[in-house]
Order: C-alpha cells, then sequence, then structure tokens
C-alpha cells in the first residue's frame, strides 16, 4: 500500500481534509495534539495512536444524495437540417433531459460534488450507488429535488458487513409509491450480485434527516450480520454502527482491557446505543453489565443484540443515565465500572455529579470530541478522579477526527 494515494476531488469536496498528505504525517500530527491536550494531567500515561495497516476505503457505510444535474443538449447536426418526425420521437424517449449527480456534498453546502471513485468509502459500496444512477434513467426514477420538493429518489445508503460481506442498500424515496420496484431490485441484484438485501425508507419531509420513520422491505431479509469483537451484530437502516469496523475493534478492545472487567466486576455502560461496548465487556469476563441510553430504539436493538448472542449477563435499561446512577446511588447499589461514550458535546455536570456519586473505581471515558473530553475529565479530578492513561485511535484516516479512551482511576 502506497503511503499516499491522489485524490482530486479532495479541494472541492473537503471531506477527507489530508487526504493527499502522507499517512505517518496525519498520525504524528493527531499523536502531539493528543499530547498537549493531555498534557495538564500530572503522571498520565499518553499512548502513541493507534493507526490503518491500509488507510483506505474503510468505511463501511456509503451515503449518496442524488440530484439532477447541468440540462443534456440535443445531439448536434449540419446547418439548416431537421431531424425526422421519427428520430425527433426517438430523442424525446430515449435521451435523458439532463445528468444525475451522486457523491459527496461539498463542505459546508448542499452542492454536490459528482464522485465516481472514492479513497475512503468501500468499493462495493460506491458500485451500488453508481450501478443506481444508471439505472434511473430506465426505470423513469426522477432524483429529489430540495428546493421544489419535487423528484422521487433522495437518497441510497448502502453498508457493507465488514467481517460477512453482507451488503444492505436502503433507497430513502420521496413517497411510498414505487411501482417498478420489483423490477428495479432484480435489475440492481443482477448488475450487483453481492447485494442481500434491499430496503424502502420513506420520507416526504423537507429536512436535512436523511433517513424517515416508514420503511418497507423490497429483496432479502432487510437486514444483514457482521461480526465484531467476536460477536454478531444484525444491523438495520436505522441501527448505530460504527462506519470503520476494523477500528472499532481497535477502539472497543482497548476499552475492554482498560475497564479490566475480567474478575466478575460490575459495569455501567452509559450511553450504550445498541450496547455493542457493553456486550464485549459481558462477554469479556464482566460479572454483570448494565446498559443505558435515553433511546429506547437503541434499547430494543441492544437487547435484541443480547439475545442473538445468547449473552445473559447484560441487560438494558431506557433511561437517563445520569438519573440511573443517582437511583442506585440512592438505593445503595454499587458499580465497579462505568463505562461513557457521550456525544460530541461531552457529558453534562449532572451526569458526572451522578457519577461521583456512584463512586466506582474505575471509569473509561470513550470520546470522539478529545476536547470536551479533557473538560469532563477535569471535572472528574476534582470529584476524585485521576487521568491515568490516554489512548488515540484513528477512526477516520485522513481527517481531522480522533476518538480517545480515558482511564480514571478514583484515588
Amino acid at each position: 500500500m502506497p503511503s499516499v494515494l491522489h485524490c482530486p476531488h479532495a479541494r472541492e469536496c473537503g471531506a477527507c481534509q489530508h487526504v493527499n498528505e502522507p499517512y505517518e504525517a496525519q498520525l504524528a500530527r493527531k499523536d502531539e495534539r493528543m499530547r498537549e491536550l493531555f498534557a495538564e494531567f500530572d503522571g498520565v500515561e499518553i499512548r502513541s495512536i493507534l493507526g490503518m495497516e491500509h488507510p483506505y476505503y474503510y468505511r463501511n457505510k456509503v451515503i449518496s444524495p442524488y440530484a439532477q444535474g447541468k440540462r443534456l443538449g440535443d445531439a448536434p447536426r449540419g446547418k439548416g437540417s431537421r431531424p425526422g418526425k421519427g428520430a425527433r420521437a426517438r430523442q424525446r424517449k430515449d435521451a435523458p433531459r439532463y445528468e444525475i449527480l451522486c457523491g459527496m456534498y461539498a463542505a459546508g453546502t448542499h452542492r454536490i460534488i459528482p464522485t465516481d471513485e472514492c479513497l475512503v468509502e468501500n468499493e462495493q459500496a460506491k458500485r451500488v450507488i453508481l450501478t443506481i444512477r444508471q439505472l434511473m434513467p430506465k426505470f423513469s426514477i426522477q432524483p429529489y429535488n430540495e428546493d421544489t420538493g419535487a423528484g422521487f429518489l433522495r437518497h441510497a445508503v448502502v453498508r457493507v458487513g465488514h467481517t460477512s460481506g453482507e451488503v444492505l442498500v436502503t433507497l430513502v424515496t420521496n413517497g411510498a409509491e414505487f411501482p417498478a420496484s420489483r423490477a428495479f431490485c432484480r435489475e440492481l441484484v443482477k448488475r450487483c450480485p453481492f447485494i442481500t438485501t434491499v430496503v424502502q425508507n420513506v420520507n416526504t419531509r423537507q429536512t436535512n434527516v436523511i433517513l424517515g420513520e416508514r420503511e418497507q422491505r423490497l429483496y432479502g431479509p432487510g437486514f444483514i450480520l457482521d461480526k465484531l469483537c467476536g460477536l454478531s451484530f444484525r444491523i438495520s437502516s436505522q441501527s448505530f454502527y460504527q462506519v470503520n469496523a476494523v477500528q472499532t475493534e481497535v477502539l472497543y478492545n482497548t476499552a475492554v482491557d482498560l475497564a479490566a472487567v475480567a474478575g466478575g466486576e460490575r459495569a455501567i455502560d452509559a450511553y450504550c446505543g445498541t450496547g455493542t461496548i457493553g456486550l464485549v465487556a459481558a462477554s469479556r469476563g464482566a460479572g454483570e453489565v448494565i446498559g443505558v441510553d435515553s433511546v429506547e430504539s437503541a434499547i430494543r436493538d441492544a437487547r435484541q443484540n443480547a439475545r442473538h448472542n445468547g449473552i445473559e449477563n447484560a441487560q438494558f435499561v431506557a433511561a437517563d443515565a445520569g438519573a440511573f446512577m443517582r437511583q442506585l446511588a440512592a438505593d445503595g447499589e454499587r458499580a465497579d465500572v462505568v463505562l461513557m461514550d457521550p456525544p460530541r458535546a461531552g457529558s453534562s455536570v449532572e451526569f458526572i455529579d451522578a457519577l461521583a456519586g456512584l463512586a466506582p473505581s474505575r471509569v473509561v471515558y470513550i470520546s470522539c470530541n478529545p476536547e470536551t473530553q479533557v473538560r469532563d475529565c477535569r471535572l472528574l479530578r476534582d470529584r476524585g478522579y485521576r487521568v491515568k492513561a490516554v489512548q488515540a485511535v484513528d477512526m477516520f484516516p485522513h481527517t481531522d477526527h480522533v476518538e480517545t479512551v480515558a482511564l480514571l482511576t478514583r484515588e
């Protein structure tokens, strides 16, 4: 694998700010940034960032909008000549009136940068995106127009199982009626025979949110299965699942190793989502895992994932994590470890206070925003915790993003 593959769209697209830089230089810059951020914590072990051996084509979830491009003119003809009636009829029937765009939005806009190739998107998923574009004129499928609300196909979302190779295609449409759906799916699968299942998601709202609430299965079971950290997970169009499975395994293994739950400890998995981290901990020797999240659909998925893997020492609760821990402490309950993975905005003072009141001996803080993580670590330090170790993981090569895992122990 060469150290640099060139992307001709980097300046326009902006999604991968550093894709045309040597990967080693990217890692060194992120390493230095982490050391500067966490230098204020005395005695902390700041470990070198864990990068990827092959940092290209790693995104196993690919999303593309579809939109109308420039109008396609009639074929040129000689001066003074006019096509016959039959020729004009064939032109109207067969020739597309405009090109169809797909790709990525330019940074901070809704202007599509057409990309037939992408250095970070899974190649099979990209092939599906382009095949859908090719089929749209054949089936008279018009792309969605954000300004007028007209058109049918808004987005395609393609998810590829990292270990299973199963492929889920979600067609996001501006309406439920899809008359040619069977023929369309038949042709799509014929051209991309690796596709496992196709679903139609209906979103008629004028919104930036990609998926709507209504959905129907068009082909296959409507979901795919994939393995992560030795466990099997069921993935649907609405499921949260990290887009870089290779580095997700690195991240979750690091978190569970730092949690040191192999001795039958009781662990709280706060902001648990679909339960992935908690289930890994439960399968690695934790005595009991309680996952807590305020999103009820995520909790339903977590319970399904626990049943699917035969894990009986994990339970999942739909509740505010801070309120749940305060109630545990009030009831005289305890926890040995708290695993927390909050959103980019970080945690709240109320959550930090509830965690401190429960007084676990170890806290493993997973973050997609090291700046807010440092802020929260200061709050935990003020409440009797010491930052012992920090491990950065390069989840999104060629971007400025970095994930970090911090271990804090109670003094």
